[in-house]
């Protein structure tokens, strides 16, 4: 064996790790067995005997032959007698299928919605017509409508019919009145408003009057000479109940101005508002003095007795 050379720093070394595990090893083996300190030594399980089975006691031999366990009790191959019971149940006190319907929920009152209140006044305002009377049956005329907060977007309206309109300025407008709007009497509506109707005015109205009538005058008769250079219309006055000769151009009444004459009618026009009158051929007062009758036409007279 070769000696050890400590004057080597590695077996100095070496040495000394030798030294460590050998102490570990030992101290390892001490806390296996015995332990360390005042602990519980370990203690080691001792096996337990295993019971002896007893023997059980020899079975008699028989004489007979070995019988099934199924078989062996024969009471329960015997007849079985049902007894029914006596027992009656008692009769139901209600339906059991029937069940609880809650009724109806009574109806909810019907609430009615308040009623929408009017719109705010109209912002645009409508001061005056002009004209606001007219007559009947004339022809179309221009209408002048003062106000306020016109603008050109704004239309007249006449019974809710729209007019073609000119604007002038935010208090004026202008339109044209066909005469097909004033053929008969009575009320017309006017309303300036845009044509979405988001904004109007207030309402203004023109009236429309019957025109004055020939009515105090009767065509009785015609004069025809037998040139037919001029004929003569033969009217009565129902005032006075004379009888007037007219030609064709005369004025009755300071306003009709004769324009026709036929065997049929006469025909006048109002001198002012340019309206045409028809008076049809009639007897007229007969109750009159008979000389004051026209005497009616012949196209020849035979003056032999």
């Amino acid at each position: 064996m070769q000696s050890i050379d400590l004057t080597k720093p590695g077996e100095k070394k070496k040495l000394i790790w030798a030294g460590l595990l050998g102490l570990g090893a030992i101290l390892v083996l001490w806390w296996t067995l015995f332990g360390f300190g005042t602990g519980t030594p370990a203690t080691t399980a001792r096996p337990v005997p295993t019971p002896t089975p007893k023997r059980s006691a020899p079975v008699a031999q028989s004489s007979q032959p070995a019988v099934s366990p199924d078989v062996q009790d024969l009471a329960k191959f015997t007849t079985i007698e049902y007894q029914r019971s006596a027992y009656n149940p008692p009769e139901a006190t209600r339906n059991i299928f029937s069940y609880y319907e809650p009724p109806p929920p009574p109806p909810k009152p019907s609430v009615e919605p308040s009623p929408t209140p009017p719109p705010p006044p109209p912002p645009v305002l409508v001061a005056s017509v002009s004209p606001s009377n007219v007559y009947a049956r004339t022809a179309d005329f221009k209408l002048e409508v003062a106000g306020d907060k016109f603008t050109p977007a704004m239309r007249i309206f006449i019974d809710g019919r729209e007019l073609a309109t000119s604007y002038k300025s935010p208090q004026q407008l202008s339109t044209t009145v066909p005469a097909s709007f004033i053929a008969a009497p009575g009320v017309r509506e006017l309303m300036v408003r845009t044509p979405d109707n988001q904004l109007f005015s207030n309402k203004a109205t023109i009236n429309v009057a019957a025109p004055p009538l020939p009515s105090n005058y009767t065509y009785v008769g015609i004069i025809s000479p037998q040139n037919r250079v001029a004929d003569t219309a033969l009217v009565q006055d129902r005032g006075s109940k004379n009888i007037l000769s007219v030609y064709r151009g005369d004025v009755l009444g300071g306003r009709f101005r004769v324009t026709s004459i036929s065997e049929k009618e006469l025909v006048l026009v109002d001198t002012s508002l340019k309206i045409k009158h028809t008076l049809p051929m009639s007897e007229g007062d007969k109750s009159g003095n008979p000389l004051s009758r026209p005497t009616p036409r012949v196209d020849s007279e035979d003056d032999e007795p």
